[in-house]
């Protein structure tokens, strides 16, 4: 760093000594210890930003942004104010972001307004745009954005509720007093007035809103966001929510398509939106609160669809802690609520491949057991099991043991459990060893006539070791994923 920082006092090699001297700032966060270094004299930096190369420029006032010191600030802002260069002024924006930027505010705001209105040629609009997402990056970080709050738990709503494919029935049929019910290929369609009441269904994935009035959009992205800006969307986002202040939101396009086409799309749409709304919706790398979602369909024309980071989903706000193979909680959710039938209260329950406790988690969301035990040959899962039960306030007991050395003097009435599976670590071989150990294992455990529910992507190996034991007889199976292979079978203990 000291031989980059003595080339810029001697002039040599400046272009690659101001990058050099940035990359290592970065590289090793010591911005602020060369500020303390300088005690105060940074007259090489600011002499440097008024050099003729606007590349030294450019990475000296980055280096500038990391310094932290306050004296820099209306140095960098004038500096940014003089510049003639398009594609170097969001980089005075991004070391500006750095700093409160309060004292500027209201300047930011007339440049972000003076560059909706330009005539730009098509070489500089990529600059243009990069200045309009620096100069929003300082507005967020100035201003703090204020959040919204949802507040039409009651009002008539047309909700879109993304679910397994499989099984849309079992979401649909848990819906509180529904209208005009739709079956969609990978959801379930309907009109409510007690969102409260829909919210906390443990079976679905994401939940989305239709932009009333409007089923589709095409044409280019500056059509597209005139068909938005004209459409009932923000009225439908002020109906929803209590404060009267700009959204700020995400595009996310999920369409065939190149990721050149996307990338190119996603710019341009949000720019124009942005302008075409009269900046009440804003484009934000971060803490947005809308996401716009754009779902191509065979003609090339896209669903506009809104998903709203208001509606604070909690129901699985219990699972902080997992591991690469863990069951995503919707998943066992899901399970769940399929074998509920085959569940009874107050039983005795065990997993004897419990990872960090989801299934018995969800388990207990179906119908209180009287006993909660989980089983890992990982002492890593079930110290995270232990930490996800006791924020989901689910009473368990977890042991840190190989399945197959466990025991319990009271023998269970239900084991429910997510086998492991076959993967680059484990051949299908090891896994059918396994399925017969685990076969095995049960009478030693659990009570004649035990339920067990196992989840498996290895459907295959399972119901083959089922009916080579003769031990046991399957009550139910369900498809989870066809594709996938992964299946839940239900089997009795005889």
């Amino acid at each position: 760093m000291n031989k980059y920082l003595d080339n810029l006092k001697k002039g040599v090699d400046l272009r690659e000594s101001a990058l050099g001297l940035k990359e290592e700032i970065r590289k090793t966060h010591s911005g602020k210890t060369l500020a303390k270094e300088l005690a105060g004299d940074f007259s090489v930096f600011t002499e440097l930003l008024k050099h003729e190369d606007p590349k030294v420029r450019k990475n000296v006032a980055l280096v500038m942004g990391e310094l932290g010191e306050e004296s820099l600030k209306p140095v960098l802002w004038e500096a940014y104010q003089r510049e003639e260069i398009l594609y170097i002024r969001a980089d005075y924006l991004k070391a500006l972001s750095q700093y409160d930027c309060t004292p500027y505010l209201e300047a930011i705001k007339a440049r972000m307004e003076e560059l909706d209105r330009i005539a730009v040629t098509p070489e500089e609009e990529k600059h243009v745009y990069c200045e309009q997402t620096a100069l929003k990056t300082v507005l967020v970080k100035t201003e703090k954005i204020r959040k919204h709050t949802f507040t039409a738990w009651h009002e008539r709503l047309e909700v879109i509720l993304l679910v397994n494919r499989e099984h849309r029935e079992a979401t649909a049929e848990q819906l509180y007093r529904p209208e005009k019910v739709r079956l969609l290929a990978g959801g379930v369609r309907f009109v409510t007035d007690n969102l409260e009441r829909v919210q906390p269904i443990r079976t679905y994935t994401e939940m989305l809103f239709p932009i009333p009035g409007l089923e589709l959009l095409e044409g280019s992205p500056q059509n597209m966001a005139e068909q938005l800006a004209h459409s009932q969307m923000l009225p439908f986002l002020k109906k929803c929510h209590k404060e009267d202040q700009p959204f700020y939101f995400r595009l996310e396009v999920r369409a065939q398509m190149v990721p050149e086409q996307k990338v190119d799309l996603v710019k341009k749409l949000a720019r124009a939106l942005e302008k075409e709304s009269d900046r009440q919706l804003l484009n934000a790398p971060g803490g947005y609160e809308i996401e716009l979602r754009l779902v191509g369909n065979r003609e090339g024309r896209f669903i506009p669809l809104l998903k709203l980071f208001t509606i604070k989903d909690r129901r699985f706000s219990y699972r902080v802690e997992s591991l690469p193979v863990s069951i995503a909680p919707v998943n066992a959710a899901l399970i769940m609520y399929l074998v509920k039938d085959y569940l009874r209260e107050g039983a005795r329950v065990l997993d004897p491949f419990c990872g960090v406790g989801t299934m018995l988690i969800e388990r207990r969301q179906v119908a209180t057991p009287s006993a909660l035990y989980g089983v890992d040959i990982m002492e890593e899962a079930v110290r995270k099991a232990r930490k996800n039960s006791s924020l989901a306030h689910v009473r368990s007991d977890y042991i840190h043991r190989d399945f197959v050395d466990f025991t319990h003097e009271k023998p269970f009435d239900e084991i429910v459990t997510n086998l492991p599976a076959a993967s680059r670590l484990r051949n299908v071989e090891s896994v059918a060893a396994l399925y017969d150990r685990f076969l095995e294992y049960i009478p030693r455990v659990a009570r004649s006539g035990a339920t067990i529910v196992a989840y498996t992507p290895d459907y295959g190996i399972l119901k083959h070791s089922l009916e080579e034991h003769g031990r046991y007889y399957i009550k139910k199976t369900f498809c989870i994923n066809e594709r996938e292979g992964s299946f839940v079978v239900v089997f009795r203990l005889k």
